[in-house]
């Protein structure tokens, strides 16, 4: 009789922590600016390295500046509320929208954008999928305890895509 009461006991215990643990893990929080990605690259014509730019030493510059963004939006060019409050919150003040990271990399990784979209002529939607379709950002999510976004790209992801094109290369190349 009491097998029966542990394993249940067991079985709600993992199911709980099953459940629990990642609430408990990570924190959500929505991105500071409702953004569509269709919406700039349908009806605007954008291209992701209109916004998402290397800089000249071939590093990634990431998140556009809010001068990227104010050069088309100083004023609303579209009717939602969003938009508008994009330019009250954040281009008529100059303050710039504090995103949340979902690619942040440890401290002993390097990966380089300009490598592989220039020489391994990746693209954008390769690793990234394609978010010129998509009309929302996915909340971002981090892991309280390393600070990580689940969105960050494993070494496993790495490995994998570096074995499929058959890229050889040596530990150091990415932790330096």
């Amino acid at each position: 009789m009491k097998a029966p009461i542990f394993l249940a006991g067991v079985l709600s215990a993992l199911g709980a922590g099953w459940v629990g643990f990642p609430r408990l893990i990570y924190k959500t929080a929505p991105q500071p600016v409702s953004f569509s990605h269709k919406v700039h690259a349908e009806k605007a014509g954008s291209k992701c390295e209109d916004c998402h730019a290397l800089r000249p030493d071939g590093t990634f510059a990431g998140i556009p500046p809010l001068e990227k963004c104010a050069g088309c939006h100083a004023a609303p060019m579209g009717t939602t509320p969003a938009e508008k409050a994009f330019i009250d919150q954040y281009v008529t003040p100059g303050r710039d929208p504090q995103w949340g990271d979902y690619a942040h990399q440890p401290e002993n990784v390097f990966f380089s954008h300009a490598a592989h979209i220039r020489s391994g002529k990746v693209k954008c939607e390769d690793c990234h999928g394609d978010m010129g379709k998509s009309d929302t950002l996915p909340p971002y999510s981090e892991d309280r305890i390393s600070g990580y976004s689940p969105e960050t790209m494993s070494m496993d992801t790495c490995i994998e895509c570096h074995q499929r094109d058959k890229v050889v290369d040596t530990c150091l190349e990415c932790h330096q």
